[in-house]
């Protein structure tokens, strides 16, 4: 077994170790993890804590979305029933906005995509330390007690794991985060419908979609489920396959 706890010399050993391939894991750590991510977002109580994963990525999604689009970003706030607010400045309507309103729940999904194409590669590491750096960006504009606290926590077990875990420890903790991620982006938007249903959530991302284009909010739904559940396929695929050809 390989370990990764140890000393690093020089800038050229840690550049080596982050973007170096590392062995394939067993198959059952690939399995193993889509099961144990299953399990941990389908009972309640243990969605409540695995849900913020997802609002952290969610709202990760719309603020550099905002960015991207030219929206000046404000402020980030995550909050302890798992819910989120991202605030940008600029146009009130536009492709701008209507990007930045898109991205939210579509953002889980698609970085356990990306994380499924660099672990079937080989990068765990890399995967790992990218994780660490869009948090990090991230933190700088929480706004919050508990949203500072949430991301803090997150960065801290990500180090730890990346830095000092064993080669094995460090693929189960990635490739459960990335089933998490493809699988977790899902639940979502079934509890988004839901609540519209029972008139509980009239400002929601599909919503706010329903008012700057002519499409209605079911359709908006649609679309994130449809989108959600498709990478939540290719990604799995991905990553079965990778069991029998090993790395690429």
């Amino acid at each position: 077994m390989v370990s990764y706890g140890v000393h690093v010399s020089s800038l050229a050993d840690l550049w080596d170790r982050l973007v170096g391939s590392q062995p394939a894991p067993p198959r059952l750590i690939v399995l193993g993890t889509a099961v144990l991510a299953l399990a941990v977002i389908g009972p309640y109580r243990s969605w409540r804590i695995s849900r913020h994963v997802v609002t952290i990525a969610h709202e990760g999604g719309h603020a550099l979305t905002a960015l991207f689009t030219g929206r000046r970003l404000s402020a980030i706030r995550l909050h302890s029933d798992t819910s989120g607010l991202t605030v940008s400045a600029g146009r009130p309507t536009g492709p701008g906005m209507i990007a930045t309103s898109m991205a939210g729940y579509l953002t889980p999904s698609l970085l356990g995509l990306l994380g499924a194409v660099l672990l079937t590669s080989g990068r765990i590491t890399l995967m790992l330390w990218a994780a660490l750096a869009v948090l990090a960006a991230m933190l700088v504009m929480i706004r919050n007690v508990f949203g500072v606290v949430s991301v803090i926590t997150t960065i801290g077990i990500i180090f730890v794991v990346s830095w000092f875990a064993s080669a094995q420890t460090q693929a189960a903790f990635a490739y459960f985060s990335v089933w998490l991620l493809l699988a977790g982006g899902v639940r979502p938007i079934v509890e988004l419908q839901r609540m519209r249903r029972r008139g509980q959530l009239s400002n929601s991302d599909a919503d706010q979609l329903a008012r700057l284009t002519p499409l209605p909010g079911l359709f908006w739904v649609a679309f994130f489920w449809i989108g959600t559940v498709a990478t939540l396929l290719f990604g799995g695929w991905l990553l079965v396959r990778q069991m029998t050809q090993g790395w690429a």
